[in-house]
């Protein structure tokens, strides 16, 4: 025994013996000089691109591209405008959002040829191979989408020539102007450019004055109240077709029918701040007076959030009372309102006593035929839904349901307020 408890010491000893050599062994050999670190500077952002297709990219591509979020409106937008497609570096170095020194940072990645080809432009008309018909002379800046439809051009085609135009203030200006639209094939434009009724040269003023005078020397402004304004009536300020949706439907759905001051017209994204100077002069809102609520007339159960805003309720307790009120599909009696959780009790009380209740028209059924639904989503049934489901099978009566239930007569009281 004492043999074996020997051998076992020295195993150890050895094993121990063992470990520190190793160690020994390890921290003393010469160390490995470590590698150098090399700091990424923001210029070496570059050495992350690869080859790309910029018409093939999206709003959060172009962002990672480095652009900020209104400069990648401004390209997509840019892109709509010739047609929706780059067809050349040389065409997308044009869009003012992109810096000659971004361009250059970018221009060896793009997928695109350094100008665009002759024959790029048919691409574009393979949408609708059609024969241009052309019955006369005629002025381009008259004709609407359906015009260039019925000469020839898809109808992709006619809204990007409309683009086009509009990009330009407008109007063409010029043959030399409407030879640039992208969508008029050289051979087109071939056949278009003896009917066209344009100058034939650019004025020397246009930089200045065609986004600017071209346009206002057409539009003639007029008193009026913006509440009142039509789709027509947009459009004739100068506002596109999309433009003068996008206003209505601000008006209508983000401020609920009509806009309150001339801040919220100033605030519509779609109108510019050099847009909204020009009309300012000529806005003339009218603030509708609206009629004081005759509250000894107004039931309780359809009175409004607005209506119990005006009756000094803050915002927080009228919206209490209207969420309770929906979830009970009306108030039966007045104790109810002031039993609704965060509101103010004295003007409550005040109110409950001025205004009539109406329960006429509030949903009461018996517990045999309740809907399911409605006993799950009421607040005084749905903690007993289960056990009126269940005993309302094999007991197909009201009577018998309540004394199996066995409820507290404070919550069947409040119960039985919605059964018939």
């Amino acid at each position: 025994m004492m043999r074996k408890n020997y051998y076992r010491k020295l195993a150890f000893m050895v094993t121990l013996l063992t470990i520190l050599l190793a160690y020994q062994k390890y921290t003393s050999r010469e160390k490995e000089p470590f590698p150098d670190v090399k700091f990424i500077t923001g210029s070496a952002n570059s050495t992350d691109l690869s080859d790309f297709d910029p018409n093939a990219l999206d709003k959060e591509q172009w962002q990672k591209l480095g652009f900020s979020e209104k400069q990648t409106a401004t390209i997509l937008k840019y892109k709509d405008i010739v047609g929706g497609k780059f067809m050349s570096k040389e065409q997308l170095k044009k869009c003012y959002a992109i810096s000659e020194e971004k361009f250059s940072e970018l221009k060896s990645y793009i997928l695109l040829p350094e100008t665009a080809e002759k024959g790029n432009s048919k691409e574009f008309n393979s949408y609708g191979k059609k024969e241009i018909v052309i019955s006369g002379k005629f002025n381009p800046d008259k004709f609407s989408a359906n015009d260039w439809s019925k000469m020839g051009f898809s109808e992709r085609q006619a809204e990007a020539i409309l683009k086009y135009r509009n990009y330009l203030g407008g109007s063409f200006i010029s043959k030399e102007k409407f030879k640039e639209c992208f969508i008029i094939s050289p051979e087109n434009y071939s056949k278009l450019e003896p009917y066209l009724i344009l100058p034939a040269k650019t004025p020397e003023t246009f930089k200045s004055l065609a986004k600017n005078n071209s346009v206002k020397a057409k539009i003639q402004y007029h008193p009026f109240d913006p509440n009142q304004l039509d789709f027509e009536g947009w459009k004739a300020f100068g506002f596109s077709e999309k433009q003068a949706t996008t206003i209505i439907n601000y008006r209508n759905r983000n401020l609920r029918g009509s806009f309150k001051n001339i801040e919220d017209l100033e605030k519509c994204f779609v109108i510019s701040a050099e847009k909204f100077q020009e009309m300012k002069p000529y806005i003339r809102l009218q603030e509708k007076q609206q009629e004081k609520t005759d509250f000894s007339k107004t039931d309780l159960n359809i009175i409004t959030f607005r209506q119990l805003i005006e009756f000094g309720l803050d915002e927080r307790s009228a919206g209490s009372i209207i969420g309770f009120r929906k979830k009970l599909g009306g108030f039966m009696n007045k104790q109810q309102i002031l039993s609704t959780y965060n509101i103010d009790q004295d003007l409550v009380q005040k109110l409950i006593s001025i205004a009539p209740l109406n329960t006429s028209d509030v949903p009461r059924y018996s517990l045999v035929d309740a809907p399911e639904e409605w006993l799950k989503n009421h607040p005084y049934f749905k903690y007993s839904v289960d056990k009126i489901i269940f005993y309302r099978v094999s007991n197909p009566d009201d009577r018998k349901i309540w004394k199996l239930l066995k409820l507290k007569p404070e919550y069947e009281e409040r119960m039985r307020l919605y059964i018939k």
